[in-house]
């Protein structure tokens, strides 16, 4: 294909459209505080209940959730989630069609098997699980069950990417030779993401995004060598990872430099090189934003869209209400799990 005279528009239907399911949040951090505002403000599922370790959290969850939502979007009164002091009671609640799973990583497994154990549709905060057994194993469960499974890797849902994937698949860029992606921010010793117990590292919070990205442009990586440091033990005592470095290969010498970091801020930035043309993604890149399609010659393209940080969370519930109320058991998007 030549270069193209136009981007393509985004196919991404439109979020307001999507059948409103009744949603039960299990857990309640800053994941499910965005996720949960998102969805609010731009579609028209409904937050119904919120389970949490505690009676006092999910009170308090639910009551912020009006607070800070009242007035807000699409101008509806927003209701009160009933408040559940456990999950076991959230997953249980008959008025709830799909669970939404944002508690820690080591905890998707146990929490995303008994959401679906209980026959509800799950949606999993990335990474599913820790490794590929543990996505397996609850791939396995929602196979079993006929039941609705999807992983939160909220990139692959928003517009931009679908344009990217037009290009990609019209082969504007010709044969594509490689991927480079970062993703760095600077945590403080006082953050979740120093303390080994909570599985903390870039590793899972940070690496997930520039992975998937290499993986859905690139396919399977065969190949892959890290370097790790740990983070200074004045920052995390208990030596988490602190930096991660892949250099990765495919089966058809296509190759990907990724990096991640919780020691500083990085452009955060993603680029694919191609034979005619190289696409460069504005930073931060797994965001709702902007980027460029250079041809070779010179010639450019540019895409922007609102950038709407965290509050484009809301297109992949959009996505997944779609699918279940479809009765399909994943969502309409090809992307590869996170876990390495």
């Amino acid at each position: 294909m030549s270069f193209p005279r136009a981007l393509p528009a985004p196919r991404t239907p439109n979020p307001m459209e999507a059948p409103p399911l009744r949603w039960g949040i299990l857990g309640t951090g800053w994941i499910a505080q965005r996720f949960c505002d998102a969805m609010l403000q731009h579609t028209r599922q409904r937050v119904v209940a919120v389970g949490s370790r505690t009676q006092q959290g999910a009170d308090a969850f639910a009551d912020d959730l009006v607070t800070r939502n009242a007035g807000v979007g699409t101008g509806s009164p927003v209701e009160r989630a009933v408040p559940h002091g456990s999950y076991e009671a959230l997953v249980a609640d008959p008025d709830v069609d799909i669970v939404y799973v944002a508690t820690l990583h080591h905890l998707h497994l146990p929490h995303g098997r008994l959401a679906l154990e209980a026959g509800k549709a799950t949606v999993v905060e990335k990474p599913m699980g820790l490794d590929r057994g543990e996505v397996a194993e609850l791939q396995a469960l929602a196979s079993a069950r006929r039941l609705f499974l999807m992983e939160a890797m909220w990139s692959a849902y928003l517009p931009k990417f679908d344009v990217i994937r037009q290009l990609l698949d019209d082969g504007a860029l010709g044969a594509v030779h490689s991927v480079q992606a970062d993703l760095g921010e600077h945590f403080g010793p006082e953050h979740r993401i120093m303390r080994a117990d909570l599985f903390g590292g870039p590793r899972y919070d940070l690496l997930t995004y520039p992975l998937w990205f290499a993986r859905w442009v690139l396919g399977d990586l065969d190949e892959v060598h890290e370097t790790v440091t740990p983070a200074p033990t004045e920052l995390s005592p208990d030596g988490v990872e602190g930096q991660i470095a892949v250099a990765a290969r495919t089966a058809y010498n296509t190759v990907a430099s990724l990096f991640a970091t919780i020691l500083g801020d990085t452009p955060t930035t993603a680029t694919v090189v191609g034979s005619a043309a190289t696409l460069r993604i504005d930073g931060p890149f797994y965001q709702p934003g902007g980027f460029a399609l250079r041809a070779h010659d010179g010639r450019e393209l540019r895409y922007d869209e609102p950038r709407i940080a965290h509050a484009g969370l809301h297109y992949e519930a959009a996505a997944a209400a779609r699918a279940v109320a479809a009765g399909r058991l994943t969502a309409h998007q090809t992307h590869h799990q996170t876990t390495g």
